[in-house]
């Protein structure tokens, strides 16, 4: 522990005119993504050979990606929402199928499957994983239940040997959105490489960046093919084996265009040659602050337990566990703008519940005179406020933290100090806002 962390940690809070924990701060601690002339080359030889909309450079990089995947077969996509919609065709989700979800996650790990004429079911998630919940996952399985996708979300592995347990029982299909996890370890092994199939958002902000793109991952070959037919129509014909799938060469089935551009796939075989020793700086980083911040009252880390098998990839969009109730009554609101005072970039965290969102509750998209989601179930499955409970208590019960890409000691131990002074001030600053809230 730096030698001055316990002398910042007992100072007054800034809101309350102490002085700020954070100094000054080398934004290279943050920058993201990391490009270098290694990728600018790469994407400059594509741009100037003019083969943008052509396939060859994606060919190698979904093989490169499929063997760090740990997985017989990668399908590169134009962004991670075609890859979620390519694998939930791929599984065979259609018209009246039911798609069980999480709630808390984003909106394209369940929406696009009302492009199938599926409708999500969204079940409760575990308060400490924030991943879907395998048990309330399985009360919520009927009839027309196809499939179950998860998130491994904020980086966090979900609970995957008791979801294939269930989908098993079930005889259901297991969809993965890694687009949280890109390189996290399940029990030794790479989450996307453990379900039925997985799809993963490659996005500039994300941990595994390419500018824009997506990437589907199995090892059936039936899935790879459908996800092909669906919406690749010029490697139809080099592709399909399948007889069923053979006679649709030539045009998608899903009547979309799914190719990436291949500047993208272009940065992404570099970007993936570094990543791992990327994510492993990010992950002694980002382990680095919670260490700092153990046994501090009403805050905890969203990490797995150590030598546990489970790793957090490249901590995408990483949070922290709050409990109001040992610090006073202090909202998690008023610890947040109390830790930003100190210079500690915090931010609220999770995505919309979508199970509250009116997309889901009353939009009629396709105009057939009833909420979309009501047309395609043939059956009422909305779900209103308190049926989601673990969900609906977990935005005021996280907050999130800085994203460090290096493991710099001086400045991750300020930002750590911010947020233990605050915690440990909590009573004087629930005071404060009280006071400042009465007049």
């Amino acid at each position: 522990m730096p030698e001055d962390f316990d002398r910042r940690i007992r100072e007054l809070p800034a809101v309350l005119g102490g002085p700020k924990a954070v100094g000054p701060v080398d934004e290279a601690l943050f920058r993201w993504p990391i490009v270098t002339e290694e990728d600018e080359q790469a994407v400059l030889e594509v741009l100037r050979a003019g083969t943008m909309s052509q396939t060859d450079v994606t060919v190698r990089f979904e093989s490169e990606y499929a063997a760090f995947q740990q997985t017989r077969y990668a399908l590169a996509h134009c962004n991670g929402t075609m890859a979620l919609l390519a694998a939930m065709f791929a599984v065979g989700l259609g018209r009246g199928d039911e798609l069980i979800s999480p709630s808390l996650t984003y909106w394209a790990t369940a929406l696009p499957c009302f492009l199938l004429g599926a409708t999500p079911v969204f079940a409760d998630v575990d308060p400490v994983t924030l991943c879907v919940d395998a048990r309330d996952v399985e009360s919520r399985i009927t009839p027309r239940t196809r499939a179950i996708v998860v998130t491994h979300y904020c980086g966090h592995p979900c609970d995957m040997d008791a979801i294939l347990a269930v989908a098993r029982r079930h005889g259901l299909k297991v969809i993965e959105d890694v687009s949280h996890a890109h390189g996290a370890l399940y029990k030794g092994r790479r989450v996307g490489a453990l379900g039925d199939v997985s799809a993963a958002s490659l996005m500039a902000a994300k941990s595994f960046p390419v500018g824009e793109g997506g990437m589907l991952c199995t090892d059936s070959r039936e899935i790879y093919e459908r996800a092909v037919a669906f919406a690749h129509y010029e490697r139809t014909g080099d592709t399909l084996t399948l007889p069923r799938l053979k006679a649709t060469a030539g045009l998608p089935l899903g009547g979309v265009k799914g190719r990436i551009n291949q500047t993208c796939s272009a940065m992404g075989r570099v970007q993936l040659k570094h990543y791992l020793p990327r994510i492993g700086e990010i992950q002694a980083g980002m382990n680095r602050f919670w260490d700092l911040l153990e046994g501090v009252p009403g805050l905890s880390a969203h990490r797995p337990p150590m030598h546990s098998g489970l790793t957090m990839g490249g901590w995408y969009n990483p949070l922290g566990h709050y409990r109001p109730e040992e610090l006073h009554g202090l909202p998690v609101a008023r610890f947040i703008e109390a830790v930003n005072v100190e210079g500690g970039r915090v931010g609220r965290g999770c995505n919309l519940l979508q199970h509250l969102h009116p997309v889901l509750n009353d939009a009629d998209v396709f105009h057939d005179g009833k909420p979309t989601r009501i047309a395609f179930a043939g059956r009422d499955v909305r779900q209103g406020p308190g049926s989601l409970p673990v969900t609906e208590s977990i935005p005021d019960r996280v907050f999130g933290i800085p994203w460090f890409k290096h493991d710099w000691a001086e400045p991750i131990a300020q930002f750590a100090a911010a947020y233990a002074k605050v915690a440990l001030h909590a009573k004087e600053l629930a005071e404060h806002f009280r006071e400042k809230s009465s007049r």
